[in-house]
């Protein structure tokens, strides 16, 4: 194979420069493409004006090439070329980079009295208090946690259910405020709790403390019952109880919500979202199965493809803006987080869709037995037997996690950009890697993306949200702006109770 000469890409000594680019034909207009640039930039163009361009024929004058040049996919003539815009563009599109893991996941607790048909984790029964952290934990985790750079800090518990352990929770959460009065790094506390139970001294706890409560709500009665059961058969009235009590006491916005999806949950899109319109929620985040725990076990019964995903998506996401162009204000919270990418120079944080991956570089994960991981679905798969993505243990220091051999094998996959059919894909520079993703569903932290379920939601979603942009009313385009704008507030993850 011979390469071209720098000469064939440029259109002459006056003319222009090609910078980095990768293009995507539109799904929806065969005759039109989309084009980004090496930052994320990108536009929308037709496929002769593309051919034109490489071929170092299009007009330097056009109103395509300023634009062009603005959106960093060309550069000017040879002797005037500078990649500072570009540099700089990229800087800000990766600034997640700086200061390391910010999200910490610490699980207090195993034990559950849910039966979740999905549930991603190991369970265990509400007796078995062998799988609750020990408090003899809590010096090496709170002495880890702080030498981590980050100038936030947001410690989420999770389990489980993290109640049925709450003494650990009130002492760690004391631990690390007593211990950062000298450190004076920004603290957010987060409790993934299904709330059954949750007595009125742990609300009041929770308020002195400024905890925001994450819950799971999977739609209405008949639904949220069926995927969530419990033995008394109320666990949808359990949960909204729960809810209405923790508002009073931390406040409406204090207490945000989940949907996971099941098979039964894809016939009633609607119905999922005049649930959280009734609970008065003004977020939901759609999330698919996940291939853990007992949910890849029960994958022949509660399991659906990403395409029937998608079509589920597709029609949810209608309804969500019709309700907001009808007065009442609902995000989607994934589809926030890549209107964000789309339509911003920012980065939104959120774990799984970074390039370089997430996983130990956002967000660690400090498990009940005092053993460390680089994300939530690394733990969950060790609970089936496939510790290989364990960083280590609290006795170890923070650079025996980084330095791991579990840590050299997710770099390795890790960065969307180098991997195979990621790199080539015009929409690489505003997606992420998840190389344990990829792990649990193909076996291979790299994976084939042509056959991977996260790029064909991936992709799925970018070009619903290209297509619903560039067909929505003027007031239907405010509201997905909108969003863009308010999913930088995002927490870092978005993870269901379990």
């Amino acid at each position: 194979m011979k390469f071209q000469p720098a000469s064939a890409f440029v259109g002459g000594p006056a003319s222009y420069q090609l910078l980095p680019l990768r293009f995507r034909r539109l799904p929806w207009d065969s005759a039109r493409v989309f084009v980004s640039s090496a930052a994320g930039d990108w536009l929308i163009c037709r496929h002769e004006e593309l051919a034109s361009l490489l071929k170092g024929e299009l007009p330097i004058d056009s109103a395509l090439m300023q634009d062009l040049q603005a959106r960093h996919i060309v550069a000017g003539p040879l002797d005037s070329l500078t990649l500072a815009p570009l540099l700089s563009q990229l800087r800000t599109r990766k600034g997640y980079l700086d200061g390391g893991p910010a999200l910490h996941i610490v699980v207090v607790s195993l034990r559950c009295h849910h039966s979740c048909s999905y549930c991603q984790v190991s369970r265990q029964d509400t007796l078995q208090r062998q799988f609750d952290m020990r408090e003899a934990l809590n010096a090496k985790l709170v002495e880890r946690l702080f030498q981590w750079p980050s100038p936030t800090l947001t410690i989420e518990f999770q389990g489980g259910e993290p109640l049925l352990h709450f003494e650990q929770v009130k002492a760690l959460t004391e631990f690390i405020q007593a211990r950062n009065r000298t450190v004076g790094r920004a603290l957010r506390f987060v409790i993934a709790s299904t709330l059954h139970g949750v007595t009125d001294a742990q609300l009041e706890f929770f308020g002195q403390h400024r905890f925001e409560i994450s819950t799971s709500l999977d739609g209405p009665a008949w639904l949220h019952n069926a995927n969530r059961p419990i033995p008394s058969r109320d666990s949808y009235e359990r949960t909204v109880a729960g809810i209405g009590r923790a508002r009073q006491v931390l406040g409406h916005d204090s207490v945000s919500a989940l949907t996971t999806l099941t098979a039964k949950s894809l016939s009633a899109p609607e119905a999922i979202i005049e649930e959280y319109r009734l609970q008065g929620f003004h977020s939901i985040s759609l999330r698919p199965l996940s291939p853990y725990g007992f949910a890849r076990k029960t994958a022949h019964r509660i399991g659906y493809t990403m395409r029937d995903f998608l079509a589920f998506y597709r029609k949810a996401l209608d309804a969500i803006i019709q309700l907001n162009a009808d007065g009442y204000a609902l995000e989607e919270t994934h589809a926030s987080l890549l209107l964000t990418q789309l339509l911003t120079p920012f980065s939104h944080g959120y774990v799984d869709l970074r390039s370089p991956m997430g996983a130990g570089v956002g967000a660690v994960v400090y498990d009940y037995d005092g053993r460390v991981y680089p994300s939530d679905e690394a733990r969950m798969l060790a609970a089936q037997g496939e510790d290989r993505f364990c960083l280590g243990n609290l006795d170890q220091s923070v650079h025996e996690w980084l330095t791991s051999p579990a840590m050299q094998e997710l770099q390795a996959g890790g960065v969307a950009e180098a991997l195979p059919g990621c790199s080539d894909c015009a929409y690489v520079p505003l997606c992420g890697a998840d190389p344990v993703d990829h792990f649990a569903r193909q076996g291979d932290v790299i994976g084939h993306r042509p056959s991977s379920d996260f790029c064909t939601k991936q992709m799925g979603l970018f070009d619903l949200l290209l297509e619903r942009m560039e067909q929505a009313s003027s007031t239907e385009r405010r509201i997905l702006e909108g969003w863009a704008i308010g999913a930088r507030q995002i927490a870092p993850a978005l993870e269901p109770v379990h």
